[in-house]
């Protein structure tokens, strides 16, 4: 058997080709949801102090916790003398404080609290440490590969690294796995009791943007620069980007508005194989149909960028002839979608319907037909 290539050219219409996007960033990664569609990176498999923005694992470690049933939201945790000590960022919170676990996520979210962190490492692991660790073997179970987890804070620590793409990769765990928690991301302000009226605000520029932003963590510290996580909705389609090493506040600010707006000026969603369209009919060996026909499931939509659309590529990868049984659903091969300037998008071809083995004198008839068949291939016929 042989691999068969389809290639059908994508027929679409924009004017104006898509810019590239160029990020002042020294690491960057930018995301498409409903497509899975990497839109631009840079150093983004590269390890670098994640600073605050590792808060987000402490967050989906404490999701786990709430939704298997080990917290719930109105309990009441301890503050203990490491947590109250905790410098940099926090809720100011003292060891006669008993917060609860609401509290906690929206100190950890708005205030980006160092000892919020702390509190919620301790009771899940009995210390940071133990917490850490458990950190980075969860990390690599949702596939985080290029993490490694000293703290539960992102204070500065030679060996605590993430990778801008498994920031990207959290975030987006925690918008699909959480959604019943996702919104507090969203939140400008909270306030622990009468504590420091002027710490209330959240540090995320991109929620006051006006351009669809409900999430996610700033992060900075002076190795690590200025930082942002964040992830916006435009007319139902989510992005999520991660930008670090930016060199100020103000940066951070401009470089994620630029970059949003660029994820969804310059892309198009379109719709190249409809959902039980037929993609193609796939000889079948010894069954009862001469073919089948192969599709996907859902269809496939993908982002294009603007001028791009006579480079668009879509192969349909499959062994020809198929082997009888077939059954309906079976994968059976693969549609491949190359668009300039992305990753390959790649979808399973499934059968439209299901083919017997045929009997013996249909066996028969069709070992004959192939050997003839390849009788020709041999005489140039």
């Amino acid at each position: 058997m042989r691999a068969i290539l389809l290639r059908l050219l994508a027929v679409l219409c924009l004017a104006a080709p898509a810019q590239a996007f160029e990020t002042t960033a020294t690491s960057a990664w930018v995301y498409d949801v409903e497509t899975g569609t990497v839109l631009m990176e840079k150093n983004a498999d590269q390890p670098i102090p994640p600073a605050s923005m590792s808060k987000l694992m402490t967050l989906y470690m404490l999701f786990e916790a709430l939704e298997n049933g080990r917290l719930s939201l109105d309990d009441t945790l301890p503050v203990s003398t490491k947590a109250w000590r905790m410098g940099g960022s926090k809720m100011f919170l003292e060891p006669r404080d008993t917060p609860t676990v609401d509290e906690l996520i929206k100190g950890i979210i708005v205030l980006s609290g160092n000892d919020a962190c702390v509190v919620v490492a301790e009771h899940l692991a009995g210390t940071e440490e133990a917490f850490a660790r458990q950190m980075t073997e969860r990390g690599r179970q949702i596939g985080l590969t290029h993490s490694v987890f000293k703290n539960s804070t992102g204070w500065p620590d030679p060996e605590h690294r993430m990778s801008a793409e498994d920031m990207g990769l959290v975030a987006l765990r925690l918008i699909e796995d959480f959604p019943q928690y996702y919104g507090d991301f969203a939140l400008t302000e909270f306030r622990y009791g009468d504590r420091v009226p002027s710490n209330r605000f959240n540090r995320n520029p991109i929620l006051r943007q006006g351009i669809g932003a409900d999430g996610l963590k700033t992060g900075h510290t002076q190795e690590a620069g200025y930082g942002l996580v964040g992830s916006a909705v435009q007319d139902g389609r989510r992005v999520i980007f991660v930008i670090t090493g930016l060199a100020t506040e103000t940066a951070r600010a401009e470089e994620s508005e630029r970059i949003v707006n660029w994820a969804f000026r310059q892309f198009t969603m379109k719709t190249l194989v409809p959902a039980g369209e037929t993609v193609v009919e796939a000889p079948v060996w010894l069954g009862t149909q001469s073919r089948v026909g192969l599709t996907t499931e859902n269809g496939v939509r993908v982002l294009v960028p603007a001028g791009a659309e006579d480079q668009v590529t879509v192969e349909a990868v499959y062994d020809s002839p198929l082997p009888a049984p077939i059954a309906q659903g079976e994968a059976l091969g693969r549609l491949v979608v190359t668009i300039p300037g992305t990753r390959e998008a790649v979808t399973p071809l499934v059968a439209n319907a299901s083919v017997a083995e045929s009997n013996f004198l249909g066996r028969i008839k069709g070992a004959v037909m192939r050997l003839g068949q390849k009788a020709m291939l041999a005489s140039g016929i």
